[in-house]
């Protein structure tokens, strides 16, 4: 249902529930006054805000200072256990980290974000602090390798729309920041059926992904795997990388296809 106009009913106060939920994620907890000045309301509203969520156990209270509750923990339990690339794809970005020892992510598209679903270390795996934060937040899709491989099987009007709502910014000296060079790469990324991150994130550590599809061909995600240009040097990304993603992306659209099927039949 929608309002007067042509935009969606919004509900003020659960917008601003969502914002003292996101406040408390990027402070790690606060006190009363701290929590009012960042989101920027009074004190006896936050305290009622954080009473209300208290009552639903989204909000624990330490000597005097609030923080999440270990309730968001099952909530993204639950949520990512009914994701089908998390439950068709665990075991195969496992078995990539292992055979290649490096890092190999899982990661779909949402709300013009990157969000990282899984991950998993081989032994020669590097940056384990850095990896682990990108699962705790959204990143942009410009700079990634999966990032960028999805972006190239987007349609054109949403990869516009995604360009005009977050912009460009740029990460390292390496990242596309001008949207006509970005459109040129995801043409060549689409030719090719694989994007490279040339340290366009991290510098010193360069990355190749691949789009993850279903069977009419909509994009759901991206795997990749990444690793320090001494092991990832332009020449292996293209010749050795490419094909461990590209195989272990279609090993997970395999999986996805025959679930599809299994259930069309019952």
């Amino acid at each position: 249902m929608t309002g007067s106009g042509t935009q969606p009913r919004r509900l003020a106060t659960v917008a601003r529930a969502c914002d003292i939920v996101a406040a408390l994620n990027e402070l790690g907890g606060a006190g009363v006054t701290e929590l009012a000045e960042h989101v920027d309301i009074s004190k006896s509203s936050a305290h009622a805000y954080l009473n209300t969520l208290r009552e639903q156990h989204l909000v624990v209270r330490d000597e005097g200072r609030y923080r999440l509750s270990l309730e968001f923990l099952y909530l993204g339990n639950a949520v990512r256990h009914r994701e089908p690339l998390f439950v068709y794809g665990q075991s195969v970005v496992e078995d990539l980290a292992a055979d290649s020892g490096e890092y190999v992510h899982l990661m779909c598209e949402q709300h013009g974000f990157e969000r990282n679903i899984y991950k998993s270390a081989g032994e020669h795996a590097v940056g384990g602090e850095y990896h682990t934060t990108k699962e705790q937040q959204p990143d942009y899709l410009h700079f990634t390798a999966s990032g960028k491989a999805v972006l190239a099987a987007l349609p054109e009007q949403r990869v516009d729309s995604i360009v005009e709502e977050h912009g460009l910014p740029e990460k390292t000296p390496n990242t596309i920041t001008d949207p006509d060079e970005l459109f040129a790469e995801l043409s060549a990324i689409r030719s090719q059926g694989y994007a490279i991150n040339d340290e366009e994130e991290v510098m010193g550590i360069r990355a190749v992904g691949a789009p993850i599809r279903d069977a009419d061909g909509e994009v759901l995600g991206g795997i990749s795997i990444s690793g320090p240009t001494g092991r990832f040097t332009l020449d292996r990304c293209h010749e050795v990388f490419a094909e461990k993603i590209t195989e272990r992306a279609n090993v997970i659209e395999a999986k996805l296809n025959m679930s599809s099927a299994s259930e069309s039949l019952r």
